[in-house]
């Protein structure tokens, strides 16, 4: 998986080692298990390796390309690299690895940028050329590994995660008003900015070159296209066919030198995977998080997953282990939360950072089932396909649904003036927008607006989560991999007609996302709305009172805890005058909305989760207490926020 940073000076200024070499150190927890950098006058690149396919010390990075022409520093796994390799090899290259960094560089020699289309897998990369002094970085197709850039005077900074930024003396974390509001209306930053400002985000799907004396060139190389394929009108067919693709997609992300888990759920993405998994490895590791619902209520006390996760190991016979959290593990852990997350996105992602921590300890490489909602319809309740006569105000009505966190009409009273004049001109709803492609066709029947909406959710909300997947698996030097991001499954599950994934399109009941749950508009249901061509492939694998169940997400019992167990961790935050986030937010209208979620007038446990995110993140990187050089998080776990 690995972690990469590197700087490029414009001005010919050579790099300084001791900045390079503290970029590559403070990554160190991506890459345990080995560094590196280079130098070439103004540009300089490092290393950390998290050593997966061949330990030997031929997969040391940077590596150079025969000729000495090409350097790359790079992270990630390109699962096809074996066929890859043997047409090199044909062609007459020559290798002293089993790694596929090596098969990528030699890739990248031979066909230049059109080798980035031809990449099966999770990657992000920077290639020097030391003839053309040219800088080529790279992402690959979805987002599953990021990769950032800024500039600091005239030189460019590029990291697998901003905290390498921060050992450069001119760069300063300040955060960025526009992203603010973005996070406040999406809950997710849907453009290619950061909550640092000055830092993006190389879009997923895209490369970017930048040559001596001319302005970076921004290139997208892949897209998401949901279009239906009118060949396809058998749904046993079509499931044989998702059953193939699925196999093949779970061999490919077994190739590994280092013991391989998987996380399972208890769900049916996660138990597919599992059950594939569990035929090749035998006495897999699995890993599940439960929660004590102690002081849980509702529909919460169905959260805990973990007796059907124990049911589906039983089956498959792997070694399970599993982690159980409270209240006390959500407040304890924010500190180290936000300084490996760096930019809050989607959900409340503690759940994912002790799990991955639960693994790490066994295995280096985990499967996640992360990919099979987006693709596969499995948010029918967020589509609003009833009424095809919509699409006439598609985008302003799909906005509303995504505005996540606060009401509309309170927006307005959320954010300081000085906060909201440094925001311009800017509209949440032309954000929204945006994300569609320019000149791109309105909806024009409910099947046209699903696959919009699904094109939207894999660009932004699944964007989202794969974000916070790698930084807080790699913050336990894990190395998270996504079977259902197979290029082969991708292609064909966007040409799924939209009938085969979602049921009788005509009765999906919109719910609020704070609730989590959409068993309310389904419970009198056999079975789940959604993924209905998934749920039949797998079916082959996975017991039916899986495949039959309705879709649950991984969330804590926040509700409660925010007015029960954390209420007083919430209110030492936010009853402060001096909290930081008031220098940004109206300290009444935040008051007000935290007092109709603690009354219970109002879920409003997004809200909640999202203001101690931003408190956080405001205390840990703009107070000044990340300065230069420090290579760790500002407090150790246990200390609290």
């Amino acid at each position: 998986m690995c972690g990469i940073a590197g700087v490029l000076d414009r001005d010919g200024v050579p790099v300084d080692p001791s900045l390079l070499e503290a970029m590559t150190r403070v990554l160190a927890h991506r890459g345990p298990d080995g560094e590196g950098t280079f130098i070439d006058g103004s540009f300089g690149m490092g290393h950390r390796r998290l050593a997966i396919l061949d330990l030997t010390d031929a997969g040391r990075q940077p590596m150079e390309s025969p000729d000495g022409d090409l350097v790359i520093t790079y992270g990630g796994e390109v699962y096809n690299f074996p066929e890859l390799r043997a047409e090199l090899i044909g062609g007459g290259h020559t290798f002293r690895s089993r790694t596929d960094t090596e098969v990528v560089l030699h890739a990248l020699q031979e066909w230049g940028t059109g080798a980035i289309d031809r990449f099966n897998g999770m990657f992000a990369f920077a290639l020097w050329n030391k003839r053309t002094r040219e800088l080529l970085l790279v992402r690959d197709r979805y987002g599953i590994k990021p990769l950032y850039y800024t500039n600091v005077g005239n030189s460019l900074l590029f990291a697998s995660e901003i905290k390498a930024f921060l050992q450069h003396p001119g760069f300063s974390a300040r955060l960025s008003a526009p992203h603010l509001l973005e996070y406040f209306t999406f809950q997710n930053i849907l453009t290619d900015g950061t909550f640092f400002q000055g830092v993006r985000l190389l879009p997923a799907g895209h490369w970017m070159r930048v040559r001596p004396g001319q302005e970076p060139e921004l290139v997208q190389y892949w897209d998401f296209n949901f279009e239906e394929d009118d060949r396809i009108d058998s749904a046993e067919e079509a499931a044989e066919e998702l059953r193939r693709l699925f196999g093949q997609a779970v061999q490919r992300q077994l190739v590994s030198d280092v013991p391989v888990g998987a996380y399972l759920s208890g769900g049916v993405d996660s138990g597919g995977i599992t059950a594939l998994a569990a035929r090749q490895i035998p006495y897999l590791s699995t890993f599940t998080g439960g929660f004590d619902l102690t002081s849980a209520s509702g529909l919460e006390l169905g959260f805990d997953e973990r007796s059907k996760a124990e049911t589906l190991s039983y089956q498959f016979r792997t070694e399970h282990y599993e982690v159980v959290l409270k209240a006390g593990d959500m407040e304890r852990c924010l500190r180290d939360l936000v300084w490996h997350l760096e930019d809050p996105r989607v959900g409340q992602s503690y759940p994912n950072f002790y799990v991955a921590r639960l693994a790490s300890k066994f295995v280096k490489v985990a499967l996640s089932g992360t990919g099979g909602d987006e693709l596969f319809g499995g948010y029918p309740w967020r589509y609003f396909v009833g009424s095809p006569d919509r699409h006439a105000d598609y985008v302003d009505q799909y906005y509303e649904a995504w505005n996540r966190l606060i009401p509309s009409d309170a927006a307005q009273y959320l954010f300081q003036p000085a906060a909201r004049d440094a925001m311009g001109d800017l509209r949440a709803v032309d954000v929204f927008g945006s994300v569609f492609p320019r000149g791109d066709r309105l909806p024009q029947t409910p099947a046209s607006y699903v696959n919009h909406s699904l094109y939207f959710e894999a660009k932004t909300f699944l964007h989202g989560l794969l974000l916070v997947e790698d930084k807080l698996s790699m913050a336990h030097g894990l190395e998270t991999r996504v079977p259902f991001l197979d290029n082969d499954l991708v292609d064909f599950a966007q040409s799924v007609p939209v009938g085969m994934k979602i049921r009788d399109m005509s009765s999906t009941v919109r719910l609020d996302e704070n609730d989590v749950q959409p068993k309310i508009a389904m419970r009198h249901r056999s079975t789940s709305e959604g993924k209905l061509l998934l749920r039949q492939a797998l079916s082959a694998y996975v017991p039916a009172r899986v495949h039959e169940q309705v879709k649950q997400g991984f969330s804590g019992p926040d509700a409660s805890w925010f007015r029960g167990d954390s209420i007083d961790f919430v209110n030492q935050h936010f009853l402060d005058d001096d909290a930081r986030i008031y220098e940004y937010l109206r300290p009444d209208t935040v008051r007000s909305l935290i007092r109709e979620h603690t009354s219970g007038q109002t879920n409003r446990r997004l809200f909640i989760w999202s203001l101690l995110m931003l408190e956080t993140w405001l205390r840990v990187f703009a107070d000044g207490k990340v300065t230069a050089g420090k290579a760790e998080p500002p407090a150790a776990i246990g200390a609290g926020a």
